[in-house]
């Protein structure tokens, strides 16, 4: 049985099932919703989430319709991260419409060859030794899928992790945040405007078609019980007490509010069911990262998903899943609830630290850098468990080789990566490896005495050698190679540290 059925139709299921295609894997994606979800829960897409698009060669269409911010925020604060400052070819975040993304997300799930079916949902599972039973529902009634493995991608309430018996602990909502998709006749100038004070904070980001989104939190939005619908007379009466003006806001299209309920899966896999995105990790919006974590989710479990359907997954490749991601989400948690904190410090003290905060930011360089890595996505490695090369784990950057051609074209496959910095002959490539061979390493200085490296599908170091013997060498990337169908620890560098 070589079947895949995803929960949820959002960016991660999407981008998961493109990447179980890339390798051939059949997959079917049930969404329950009948059209897409017009209101764009989230906005922005991080370089992280930028670099794997374009290492799967997909990146053109996000890039020519999203706006670039060159800089971002934490909790907030007026004073803005620096994105120029990333090693990255997208040094900047880029504004685009959740609905926008996920229709481009669908064309090429689709294209890649997956099935998705819409008005269709999960209501049920029974998993046994050798696949999955998933029951569910569409508009003609219920029926069954046999799947060779379930994966929920179905949002905070999922119907999946719930029916696994997985549990979901974490805290509920204390404050609630509140949003706005409105016209504004008096738009504040600027690509991203925000204030913030002892009535409040609010953000204004302009949106395609004239709409413009505010968003904020202020003492009023406190407490455990929802405060009831938002309504624009409020929405403008908050606005008008944070800055002394509504902008001339009309016509909304969605006012909504959010809680910072905060919760993640105790396990992303169980037997035959695993979980990524939402389904995984609940958080207060802070930094918009949500949909950027689930999408990497999704590019860490697809290849190795798509190895253990096939049966080519090295014992505990699958498990990894789960020992890489798990703490990966534990610290996107602790960044939402810090930055929850700071965007609800009305108080003098509060605002005090926020000062601080933003001084620091504005004034010490490495400070904003690593708090940037940490928010883009692009401190995330995955530290081996015993003494190896210092790359091994860590996120590749796209290197750019002697001979013009660059890491992330080499990664469109969706195979392992071999590369050879001699100018001698790599090893034969394989159905699951790409090999290139080039005559001088990366200038940066931890890839310059690099003479081979080994690199996931998911863009991570697998292996890496200093060997300097040309034979030596040849034979300690043949054994790395070998190992990654045998071996988790070189296959999927578990376990993993959440950033370094």
């Amino acid at each position: 049985m070589e079947h895949v059925v995803i929960a949820g139709g959002g960016p991660t299921g999407l981008w998961l099932a493109a990447e179980l295609r890339l390798a051939g894997t059949p997959v079917t994606v049930l969404e329950a919703r009948e059209e897409r979800d017009p209101h764009s829960k989230a906005l922005t897409l991080h370089p992280r989430t930028l670099e794997i698009l374009a290492f799967r060669g997909v990146a053109e269409p996000f890039l020519a319709e999203g706006r670039r911010i060159p800089s971002g925020h934490f909790g907030g604060l007026d004073e803005r991260m620096d994105f120029g400052a990333l090693d990255t070819p997208y040094p900047f975040t880029l504004a685009l419409p959740q609905a926008r993304t996920e229709e481009l997300l669908e064309a090429h799930a689709v294209a890649s060859g997956a099935e998705l079916r819409r008005g269709h949902r999960v209501t049920g599972l029974v998993q046994d030794e050798d696949g999955v039973t998933v029951e569910a529902a569409g508009p003609e009634g219920p029926y069954t899928l046999r799947a060779a493995y379930l994966v929920g991608c179905d949002g905070t309430r999922s119907t999946v992790r719930e029916a696994a018996g997985i549990a979901f602990p974490g805290t509920d909502a204390t404050t609630w945040g509140w949003l706005g998709d409105v016209v504004l006749d008096a738009p504040p100038e600027g690509a991203v405007y925000a204030a913030s004070g002892p009535a409040g904070g609010v953000m204004v980001v302009p949106m395609p078609g004239g709409v413009h989104r505010i968003v904020g939190g202020d003492p009023d939005s406190t407490g455990a019980d929802h405060p009831g619908e938002l309504t624009l007379d409020a929405l403008r009466a908050k606005v008008t007490r944070i800055v002394g003006t509504d902008f001339g806001m009309r016509d909304p299209s969605w006012l909504s509010r959010f809680g910072n309920a905060t919760r993640q899966a105790a396990a992303y896999r169980k037997g035959r069911v695993l979980l990524a995105g939402d389904a995984a990790h609940m958080h207060y919006p802070a930094g918009g990262v949500g949909l950027n974590v689930g999408f990497q989710d999704a590019t860490n479990l697809g290849w190795k998903l798509a190895r253990a359907v096939a049966g080519t997954a090295p014992g505990g490749l699958l498990d990894s899943y789960h020992d890489e991601r798990h703490p990966v989400g534990a610290d996107l948690l602790l960044s939402t609830r810090a930055q929850t904190a700071l965007m609800n410090a009305h108080a003098a003290e509060g605002q005090d630290l926020r000062a601080l905060l933003g001084q620091l930011i504005a004034t010490v360089p490495e400070f904003s850098r690593r708090l940037a890595e940490r928010l883009s996505g692009l401190a995330v490695t995955y530290a081996p468990p015993a003494p190896l090369h210092p790359l091994t784990g860590d996120r590749a950057p796209d290197l750019r080789l002697t001979d013009g051609t660059t890491l992330f074209s080499l990664l469109r496959s969706g195979r392992h990566v071999l590369l050879h910095f001699t100018g001698t002959q790599a090893p034969p490539p394989t159905p699951h490896l790409v090999t290139h061979a080039v005559s001088e390493p990366d200038r940066r200085p931890a890839w310059s005495t690099v003479r081979a490296a080994l690199v996931r599908p998911d863009g991570h170091v697998a292996w890496a050698s200093e060997q300097r013997e040309a034979e030596a060498l040849r034979a300690e990337a043949h054994a790395a190679v070998s190992a990654t169908h045998r071996c988790p620890r070189l296959g999927s560098g578990q376990p993993y540290s959440a950033t370094r």
